[in-house]
């Protein structure tokens, strides 16, 4: 199964949910839709008017078993070795598509900020860029790989709050 919205019914919050959830808490967002773009570099040719701070998510998890999603500028390398220090984690490496949808509730390229929505049990600890939060735009999935929306970096806290999410801010 891909994360496109052909799937959308089979996600615990859909994209519709979420949209729902920003317009209930006042979060203006613009929308944008697309084909399916499952990384990084698929999502550079489709920026059309999509001008601000596109992001890279990665959905990781340490030893201990801790859940993290980190989320930085899309060019940013991050050296997880480094990266574990800064979020107090141990060992990290990539988490697996199960886990992904058991924590997150999306499947592998629909991973964003938003995804916490599905996290009501606070098992994810989400770490931010602390760059990205002087960005005039952030952009994000919507749970989905075809749509993108962008929210401004007070959106994105709102959200956060709205949510019950601290993140840890993190330079990276």
């Amino acid at each position: 199964m891909d994360a496109s919205s052909a799937f959308k019914d089979t996600l615990p919050t859909t994209p519709e949910a979420l949209v729902e959830t920003l317009e209930n808490a006042g979060i203006a967002f613009t929308r944008h839709e697309h084909p399916p773009l499952r990384t990084v570099e698929e999502s550079k040719g489709h920026r059309g008017d999509m001008v601000g701070t596109h992001v890279k998510n990665l959905y990781l998890r340490d030893r201990k078993k801790r859940n993290f999603l980190v989320v930085a500028q899309e060019d940013r390398e991050i050296d997880l070795k480094a990266l574990q220090d800064k979020i107090g984690a141990d060992r990290l490496s990539f988490g697996s598509a199960d886990r992904l949808f058991e924590f997150l509730g999306v499947r592998p390229g629909a991973v964003s900020p938003f995804t916490v929505i599905n996290d009501t049990e606070h098992r994810v600890r989400l770490a931010l860029d602390s760059s990205l939060m002087e960005a005039d735009m952030l952009y994000f999935h919507p749970l989905v790989n075809d749509l993108t929306l962008g929210v401004t970096p007070d959106g994105l806290r709102k959200f956060l709050e709205v949510t019950g999410h601290e993140p840890m801010m993190v330079s990276l």
